[in-house]
């Protein structure tokens, strides 16, 4: 009777550990990355003749309306534990 009682939990035990280190494995944090900032001498404005430059900023596109993202369920349980 004890060896069956014994052999129960060592099977839960080791399921539960299974299950456990299953969801851990493969989930890297993503890192952020700075955002490089480049000389004026690199940058589209200063390589094109002056004339271009200005007739480009003046016939600019309007910004577009910013859409709000909607989370996922994954995210949010994601954004709970940190």
């Amino acid at each position: 009777m004890a060896d069956l009682v014994k052999e129960l939990i060592s099977g839960v035990v080791d399921s539960v550990l299974k299950e456990i280190l299953k969801k851990t494995t493969g989930r890297a944090t993503t890192k952020r990355k700075k955002s490089k900032t480049r000389g004026a001498s690199t940058t589209a404005a200063a390589r094109k003749p002056a004339s271009t430059a200005r007739k480009t900023a003046t016939t600019r596109k309007p910004a577009r309306k910013q859409v709000s993202k909607r989370r996922t369920a994954a995210g949010r349980s994601r954004q709970r534990r940190s």
